[in-house]
């Protein structure tokens, strides 16, 4: 479907990737992976057609339709949001205003004559193409579309420009998915999804009709959707034949490999040089010195493997001892004018508590957070604080609230305690901020880097509470890793407002829900446990509603049009949930029986005699057989996750026996 050959990208000295090749089939599902700035943004970019590549090409079929989604920088005015969604479908528009217009011309005709046939035959044909595009499903499709992204029935008519940034982003996606491009390009998604309408956006992804290549660092998006994986770092980009997390796997295995084989090839050459040097003077040596020479020139030299990203790490420092009560809310009332977020709320965190704080965008989860940590006074209630606790606050506005002139190591150590000063520099490195990048002025840096140089500061001061408000939103993978670690080895209290599952599930016990119109709920459970409950909690009240209208009108049995509905109802589900996860294992059973040929055939390689006789032959043949084997381990796994993950489903959907 689309061909990339020899893609060249350079920033002035800077190689961003070279001679880059691959292709894109159709429904594929491809991400791209590696830190900010490894180049990921400007191949979509190229792609899409928006960016010029150096050298190379990109060739798709004539009429192949490419929808490219960006980070941001999408702002819609002077037309409301169906408007706007409903443009999607331009040409059946274009198409029903032409019959409309050619209609009209039709009245003025007389019925007898020739111009009045042939034009009622043009209706006729234009109708005919209409009605092939179904433009009974517009409607409808678009009134799922924009629910299923979070929008109300009362959002339709307002003007798009009443909408913030996030917003404007899920009015962009709605009108791609509406329009259904071959290619679907998708550079972080989710970044402003609440946690409802990511796992809508996941499911309607999974069911996409086209290819997919996606960005994104949320990692059980692409471990969920992808089947290969493009890497990008130092200056090269390398493919991996699965998801994100057989990536990173692979990567080590490939970086060990190489690093065996640099050795290797290391002390071959040191073993050269060793006899050359010794040799150089001795005349009758002089042919031996000359052909180990040439030997030397000819070696093709493996590059030394490099370091991973994300090897730093941050621990934080002991953080000083609190009471046992952290903070407390009691009967909080608090209102904007007529909008009334919180009444009569009570909550109240722990010593050594973490918990997830989760909602759609407007439910009131930031005006919590400037409530516990008492920035902001309730209208009615108390708030407190226990014995001895400090705070330190993460929000997304702090980025902005940076001093653009000074540079990042200055921000930051002007923000450290005397105690953690001297782990700022530490610290920006595991937040990829290495060698001359601190010195840079924030004023300079994109708006991704500068909320790292935030959350830099925030970390660095010393605290036993912590709430961070949406801190993952601009790091890449390297960096939520070193974020997740620090803080579950963190003694403190921590609230964080997040919808990156990958992020919470490890780290949180308890997840706090706000809904607008609703009084805040607390779950005892990470984010998986909250996702479980609240389906059984829909499902349970779907089916309490079916029950009393059955009851209602048929008590004794489901009619024939609600059983056909059910039914219907347990074969979309079983094709959402369990289908993948069945194609998958037939996919992964395939692998495994490839790898297992492989295996049996390197093994008896290693004997034979051109193989046992030649040093070379034999090192490369190991660390195949050694790859290989490492394949099989990992594959064994997968398959042993994947039987438990069926076992489950088809027990939920009533399949099991």
């Amino acid at each position: 479907m689309i061909s990339v050959q020899s893609l060249r990208v350079e920033f002035g000295a800077r190689v961003l990737f070279n001679d880059l090749s691959f292709s894109v089939q159709p429904r594929e599902r491809i991400a791209f992976a590696g830190h900010n700035g490894a180049g990921k943004t400007t191949l979509m970019k190229c792609i899409a057609g928006t960016l010029k590549a150096n050298a190379g090409q990109i060739h798709a079929p004539k009429g192949t339709r490419i929808g490219y989604l960006p980070q941001e920088g999408i702002h819609v005015r002077g037309r409301s949001l169906w408007q706007e969604t409903e443009s999607a479908f331009g040409e059946t528009l274009a198409l029903r205003d032409k019959i409309d217009r050619l209609s009209h011309a039709l009245t003025k005709l007389d019925p007898r004559s020739s111009p009045y046939a042939e034009m009622l035959e043009d209706i006729g044909e234009l109708e005919l193409n209409l009605d092939a595009m179904d433009p009974a499903r517009m409607k409808p499709k678009i009134e799922s579309v924009l629910k299923g992204l979070g929008f109300k029935d009362k959002d339709f008519a307002r003007d798009c420009a009443e909408f913030s940034g996030g917003w404007q982003m899920r009015i962009a996606m709605a009108k791609l998915f509406l329009q259904e491009p071959q290619v679907l390009l998708l550079d972080e998604p989710t970044n402003h999804l609440d946690l409802g309408t990511q796992v809508w956006v996941e499911q309607y992804l999974i069911n996409y009709p086209g290819a997919i290549l996606l960005i994104s660092h949320d990692r059980g998006l692409l471990d969920t959707l992808c089947t290969r994986t493009i890497a990008f770092t130092h200056g090269r980009a390398e493919e991996y034949a699965g998801n994100f997390s057989y990536f990173e796997g692979e990567s080590v295995l490939r970086r060990e490999i190489q690093l065996k084989q640099y050795q290797a090839q290391q002390r071959e050459i040191s073993e050269i040089q060793r006899f050359i040097d010794r040799f150089r003077a001795s005349a009758n040596k002089a042919t031996l010195v000359q052909s180990r020479v040439k030997m030397l020139a000819k070696i093709e030299r493996i590059p030394m493997p490099d370091q991973d990203d994300a090897v730093m790490k941050f621990k934080f420092p002991s953080p000083p001892n609190s009471g046992q009560k952290v903070a407390t809310l009691a009967g909080v009332t608090k209102r904007y004018g007529a909008l009334q977020v919180f009444s009569g709320f009570d909550f109240e965190i722990q010593r050594g508590e973490k918990i997830a704080i989760v909602g759609p965008n407007g439910a009131g989860k930031s005006t919590f957070c400037r409530l516990i940590t008492g920035q902001e006074a309730p209208d009615s209630g108390t708030h407190g604080f226990g014995h001895k606790v400090a705070t330190s606050f993460f929000s997304q506005n702090h980025a902005d609230e940076l001093d653009p002139d000074l540079t990042v190591l200055a921000t930051v150590e002007a923000a450290a305690s005397r105690e953690s000063a001297p782990h700022a520099r530490n610290l920006l490195g595991c937040f990829l901020f290495r060698g001359d990048d601190v010195f840079k002025r924030v004023g300079v840096l994109s708006g991704g880097e500068r909320s790292r140089v935030a959350l830099v500061c925030m970390l660095l001061r010393p605290a036993n509470f912590l709430i961070l408000d949406e801190p993952t939103n601009h790091l890449d993978m390297q960096s939520q890793d070193v974020l997740q670690r620090a803080l579950i080895d963190y003694s403190g209290s921590v609230l964080i407002v997040s919808h990156n599952r990958s992020l919470l599930d490890p780290l949180v016990t308890k997840t706090l829900e706000f809904r607008p119109g609703e009084a805040p709920r607390l779950f005892s459970g990470n984010i998986t446990y909250y996702l479980e409950k609240t389906a059984e909690d829909s499902q349970s009240a779907e089916g309490l509603t079916i029950s009393q209208g059955s009851q209602s009108s048929q008590p004794a049995a489901i009619n024939r049009k609600d059983q056909r509905r059910i039914d219907a109802e347990s074969r979309e589900l079983r094709a959402k949930v369990l289908k993948p996860l069945e194609n998958e294992m037939e996919t992964l059973e395939a692998r495994i029986a490839e790898f297992e040929a492989a295996q049996v055939t390197l093994t008896a390689a290693l004997s034979s005699e051109g193989v046992a006789d030649d040093s070379e032959k034999l090192r490369d043949t190991s660390l195949a057989v050694a790859r290989i084997t490492q394949a099989l381990e990992t594959s064994y796994s997968r398959w042993g996750e994947l039987s438990d993950e069926i076992e489950k489903a088809r027990k939920k959907l009533g399949l099991d026996g």
